[in-house]
């Protein structure tokens, strides 16, 4: 089993419980060996902003932030990393693109730990291989494809 570590700063009604965030966690680490540590850290939109622009020179804050561990050689530890999401700019968006929040939730953590396993989506050939990816473990989540635009709430 993945330990997750949640860290709750922003606190709202509409937050997933420890029990979705660890589902969507798995799901994501799913053809990874088992015992991953990874920190869920849900922040205000101010944290956020502060971590965008001292991390990635970006102002504002932004839906997810991830921190993958580098750590010393030698050092055998299953530690994959640090998510940071800003709560109201996840909302906002769900909002926005009239998707589930739930399910929006879902997505981004998903994505977020694929960032952790070291995927990314600077060039369009890795983007299209993270969005597929993506889709098919929220696919077994039975959510739906959260890049077209017919997938409304």
């Amino acid at each position: 089993m993945n330990f997750i570590e949640i860290q709750t700063v922003h606190q709202a009604s509409n937050l997933p419980d420890e029990q979705q965030i660890q589902g969507w966690v798995d799901a994501a680490l799913q053809n990874h060996p088992s015992d991953t540590e990874i920190v869920v850290r849900i922040v205000d939109e101010q944290e956020s902003a502060e971590l965008n622009q001292q991390y990635r020179h970006k102002s504002g804050p932004t839906n997810i932030l991830s921190f993958p561990v580098d750590l010393p050689e030698g050092i055998e530890l299953d530690l994959l990393g640090d998510l940071v999401i800003c709560a109201p700019v996840l909302e906002k968006e769900a909002i926005e693109q009239q998707k589930v929040l739930a399910d929006h939730w879902a997505h981004i953590i998903i994505h977020g730990v694929l960032h952790l396993l070291g995927y990314d989506h600077i060039e369009d050939g890795e983007a299209e291989l993270m969005e597929s990816k993506e889709i098919s473990i929220l696919n077994t989540l039975k959510i739906a494809n959260p890049y077209q635009q017919d997938n409304i709430a």
